[in-house]
């Protein structure tokens, strides 16, 4: 069992360690200002606190709010940021930050529920955009699900490009799989990087992963984490020592008890009999093939439960892993801080709110591990560049858009593609030596 491996440090290539959070780390005077918006519970943070002092951590939700303010040192209270003004957040950086990056709430854009393309929060993006425009600092970084590329047709990802283009951004959009930066699950999210200092910083991949859409084997680097190896050495859940939300919960209901003891690693409800199907897990898979729903609104692919494999990556770690997601061994779901683990936050990192809502936080974190080596090419881009004349672009360009390794796109993604093609393809944003990228 996983869980009876005694208490040890963990891997340093598994965590961040305390220091990236640790207040004489961030205070140094000398490391150049980066603000976060929209940072939820703050994975990006704790990735850009390796290498800049971290001004602010805005969001506008209590729970995400309490938990910044538990994990840094910044006490803030929930602000709207839409509201705010390009003064306003110059004045928390105490000038013009070097880097402002976020990532507006995604629950609009992810494939794993209902889309829905009129939703007030998608506008965030454009306010995001815009707020980054106005302030001019040398990076601008932006991340968020997959589907935000197709959501509305791809108006969100104009709404994102256009300020910043206009306000002379070279911006580069990449789609990646997570895994290939050491994040133990296969974890697809949209990146943008746009700078005013040259070509955008984009981090080579540190790992080597497969066995997902995305995934790339790269020669020399090493594998990614699995399961196992993210969970080892965790306590068993509820040992006076364990961290904050490792508390296991069985399944009451006897007919779960069933499903979870009948699944074997990798195995998904689909595998299992139909007389072992729940109720609504069976009124979702017929749906999809008989009913005629449209596809915005039938959600991701059904599984039902899922048991992770030892040996491999888990599946994209969202708000309702806890519910979902079948520890390897043990026939329970995964707890928060499991979760949290896959998502490579640290044990000591303590999250707010209710059950649902430190789900939450962790689904829709960005991994701090991830965050750490795009912190650091980030950095590198900022401080090259710093030694250089300042001489900003009047004009912008779409360096790059990445957003399928695959030789056929589906319908829509062409659609949003052909569609960016056709609004970045004049010669001063979109040369014909780059039309290659899209």
């Amino acid at each position: 069992m996983l869980n009876d491996v005694p208490p040890e440090s963990l891997d340093a290539g598994l965590t961040l360690g305390a220091a990236n959070l640790d207040g004489s780390v961030r205070g140094e005077l000398t490391r150049p200002v980066a603000l976060d918006l929209f940072c939820g519970a703050g994975g990006l943070s704790c990735g850009l606190a390796a290498n800049f002092d971290v001004r602010a951590h805005l969001d506008h939700w209590p729970p995400a709010v309490s938990t910044l303010n538990t994990n840094f040192e910044e006490q803030r209270e929930p602000v709207d940021i839409a509201a705010l003004t390009a003064a306003e957040l110059r004045a928390m950086a105490g000038g013009t930050p070097s880097v402002i990056a976020g990532g507006p709430p995604c629950q609009s854009f992810t494939s794993a529920g209902r889309r829905n393309a009129t939703d007030h929060r998608a506008t965030l993006v454009g306010v995001y955009a815009r707020l980054a425009a106005e302030v001019r600092p040398p990076v601008v970084v932006f991340e968020n699900v997959e589907g935000f590329v197709t959501t509305g047709g791809g108006r969100y990802v104009i709404d994102l490009l256009d300020p910043l283009i206009e306000a002379g951004y070279n911006v580069a959009l990449r789609k990646v799989n997570l895994a290939n930066y050491g994040v133990p699950q296969h974890r697809k999210r949209v990146i943008v990087v746009a700078s005013l200092l040259g070509s955008p910083p984009f981090p080579a991949p540190t790992h080597s992963a497969w066995g997902a859409p995305g995934a790339q084997h790269v020669a020399g680097r090493p594998p990614t984490p699995n399961v196992g190896e993210a969970l080892e050495c965790l306590v068993s859940p509820g040992a006076p020592n364990a961290p904050q939300g490792h508390i296991a919960r069985y399944p009451r209901d006897t007919e779960q008890r069933k499903r979870m003891a009948a699944l074997r690693e990798g195995e998904t409800m689909r595998d299992l009999p139909e007389d072992l199907w729940h109720e609504s897990y069976s009124k979702r898979a017929n749906r999809r093939v008989s009913d005629g729903t449209p596809s915005e609104r039938r959600g991701g692919a059904p599984a039902g439960l899922r048991r992770l494999r030892r040996d491999e990556p888990s599946k994209a770690i969202t708000s309702a892993a806890i519910r979902e997601f079948v520890h390897p061994t043990a026939n329970r779901t995964l707890t928060l801080r499991e979760a949290a683990r896959l998502q490579t936050f640290d044990d000591t990192f303590q999250f707010h709110g209710t059950a649902n809502d430190q789900a939450t936080l962790i689904g829709n974190a960005i991994p701090p591990r991830f965050a750490a080596v795009l912190s650091a090419a980030v950095h590198d881009h900022v401080t090259a560049a710093s030694a250089q004349a300042d001489v900003l672009p009047d004009e912008g360009i779409l360096v790059e858009f990445t957003v399928t390794k695959a030789e056929s796109m589906s319908p829509a993604l062409a659609r949003v593609v052909d569609a960016i093609r056709t609004r970045y393809r004049q010669e001063r944003l979109f040369p014909p030596a780059l039309q290659s990228a899209v």
